[in-house]
């Protein structure tokens, strides 16, 4: 049976639909990344999934309950970690997480074993008595992680969890993570960052509340029409404007100090690229082949959405 499964799920608010006919599938115990832009829909998603709020269309069921007729329910079988998630700065590490284990009506007995479970799980145990208020960012998180825990749910939403937070305690996050695989946890995780996705077991690429593509990064990354050329240059955002405004491609983006083109004649696209950052001033410093990446492929589905400019960047 399906830990989530989703079917036709629509929201509106007033004339904008933020989550639009949308159907897809959690297999249990798997991580799957919800990934798109702010304003995408993810969080919206979210709220409709935790039966936060009800949609105004389809259906979808979390844990085998429905989430508008047994929401109730539903609630009991789930974590749910929002983007502002509600910590208490003037209680300690140790009082907040007590203080969601009584929401949570988690028994009294034997609640300190498991505190102390998730204390070294999340790597908490040494800071147990900080105020949270004095925490880092990536410390918050895993304080987080663990209130939501705290109860065993079946199912565990993360909402851009490690939205704002170094690239350090994003990865100490995700191996946290991975450990909650091994005990069947499936986890439902949404975020910004397309690098990040491609640790989900599978994906679903969502934009202006529609799924544009799910399955796995792999599977996803077929997707992708045509060559990526990966371009180094003396000034990558001056390449990036040049390529945009002169080539013929079907998609030219800023990735980091890279400039990715992507195009159906790579030999033609290189020797007209070399030629226009010539004339521009700019110096070559290579051009070569690349494996798409997620980000390559999110921003080559989106040039395939009426209304959505193919030139897509970063």
């Amino acid at each position: 049976m399906d830990a989530i499964r989703v079917e036709h799920l629509t929201k509106r608010f007033g004339s904008v639909t933020a989550v639009d006919r949308l159907s897809l599938s959690v297999a249990k115990g798997e991580i799957f990344g919800l990934v798109g832009p702010d304003g995408a829909g993810k969080t919206t998603t979210m709220r409709l999934l935790t039966s936060i709020m009800d949609p105004d269309g389809g259906e979808a069921w979390v844990a085998g309950r429905h989430i508008v007729h047994e929401a109730e329910a539903v609630k009991r079988r789930i974590g749910y970690m929002s983007q502002r998630f509600g910590l208490y700065a003037d209680l300690t590490v140790l009082e907040n997480i007590h203080f969601y284990a009584d929401i949570y009506s988690e028994p009294r007995k034997g609640r300190q074993e498991k505190i102390e479970r998730l204390l070294a799980f999340s790597n908490l145990t040494p800071f147990k008595r900080r105020l949270a208020g004095n925490l880092s960012g990536g410390m918050k998180q895993k304080l987080g992680l663990a209130c939501a825990l705290i109860h065993t749910p079946e199912v565990l939403f993360l909402d851009e969890p490690t939205n704002g937070v170094d690239p350090v305690s994003r990865r100490d996050f995700w191996r946290i993570l991975y450990q909650l695989l091994r005990q069947q946890v499936t986890i439902f995780v949404s975020t910004a960052y397309l690098d990040e996705a491609e640790r989900a077991g599978r994906v679903g690429l969502i934009h202006h509340g529609k799924l544009l593509a799910c399955g796995t990064p792999d599977e996803v990354k077929r997707l992708m029409r045509g060559t990526i050329l990966e371009v180094r240059a003396s000034n990558p955002r001056r390449a990036t404007s040049l390529l945009r405004e002169r080539l013929e491609a079907d998609s030219v983006g800023l990735f980091g100090d890279r400039v990715h083109m992507v195009g159906q004649e790579p030999e033609e696209m290189t020797r007209r690229a070399e030629s226009i950052l010539a004339d521009g001033g700019l110096s070559v410093l290579g051009i070569r082949q690349v494996e798409p990446t997620l980000e390559d492929v999110f921003v080559s589905v989106l040039g395939e959405v009426p209304g959505i400019d193919r030139t897509g960047g970063n």
